[in-house]
């Protein structure tokens, strides 16, 4: 599956003193497979976009086409669409209801209308996709979870639908580092183990670096920059006009290369960057 996105605009509130125009011709592709990073700062439009990409709203202008299909042509089945396109929004764990976590997880599947069997399959193998245990947790209150362990039962409700695609708004906001680093941790298996499109949305270069194949980077609802980390984190100062920056690793290991020091610039990970200080403490030993 692939997203394609054709001179896309949206405008909040059209006609109104209040109008705004959220998004202005926005053109990209998202291929099959890849692990996608959304960044931009508050207003960029980034979750205006993605509330595109699964129809939940619909473009002033423009085409969204989801697998060959577009999805702006009314007639599609928007419900079919969003089988396919998964969408986990910030603080999903504000949505969590029931009063077990198999229930929870088990709400979308049965209101697909499928057989218990069906149903309580896809719950264990959501489960076990975001790194918990069936029989230790199934009867458990999700309100007694950690933050970490709440946001991976919201994933694993979207992730029992079983979307090709998933995308994912801010989905490591309000964590701990730990529960942060698990989070990614469990998206990354998502994308390599089940072979999952991912759409993260993340305003954390540290974040993004960690995980990414690509970043699309947006500001004032449209996109500025587009390509692999080390591409786009080379534009430091691009990035800090639009109110953003890069990881820390990456100032640090500029300002080293400044100092007169051979190192690499093209580094945006903490393993990276111990990695390529310990190559130059041995090189600088011989």
């Amino acid at each position: 599956m692939s997203i394609k996105i054709e001179n896309l605009k949206y405008i909040y509130m059209p006609k109104s003193p209040f109008e705004k125009v959220a998004l202005d011709n926005v053109n990209l592709e998202i291929n099959n497979g890849e692990f996608i990073a959304l960044i931009g700062h508050t207003g960029s439009g980034k979750s205006t976009l993605i509330q595109h990409m699964n129809g939940l709203l619909k473009p002033s202008s423009g085409r969204i086409i989801i697998d060959d299909v577009d999805i702006t042509g009314g007639e599609v089945k928007l419900s079919d669409i969003r089988k396919k396109v998964g969408l986990v929004f910030q603080y999903p764990e504000y949505q969590l209801f029931e009063e077990s976590i198999e229930k929870d997880i088990e709400f979308g599947p049965r209101n697909l209308g499928l057989e218990q069997e069906e149903i309580t399959k896809r719950v264990k193998k959501s489960m076990e996709m975001v790194g918990l245990d069936y029989e230790t947790y199934k009867d458990k209150s999700p309100f007694d979870l950690s933050g970490g362990e709440k946001r991976r039962v919201a994933i694993a409700g979207v992730v029992a639908m079983e979307p090709k695609i998933l995308i994912l708004d801010e989905p490591t906001a309000g964590l701990d580092p730990k529960g942060r680093d698990d989070i990614l941790a469990q998206i990354k298996t998502l994308h390599i183990k089940y072979k999952m499109t991912i759409v993260l949305v993340s305003h954390s270069m540290e974040d993004v670096g960690k995980v990414a194949e690509r970043i699309i980077v947006m500001s004032k609802g449209g996109v500025v920059l587009e390509g692999v980390p080390a591409k786009v984190f080379k534009e430091i100062d691009k990035l800090e006009s639009i109110g953003l920056g890069v990881p820390q690793v990456t100032y640090l290991m500029r300002s080293l290369k400044q100092k007169g020091f051979d190192v690499s610039e093209d580094i945006f990970t903490v393993d990276q960057g111990r990695l390529e200080l310990l190559r130059v403490l041995k090189e600088n030993r011989k």
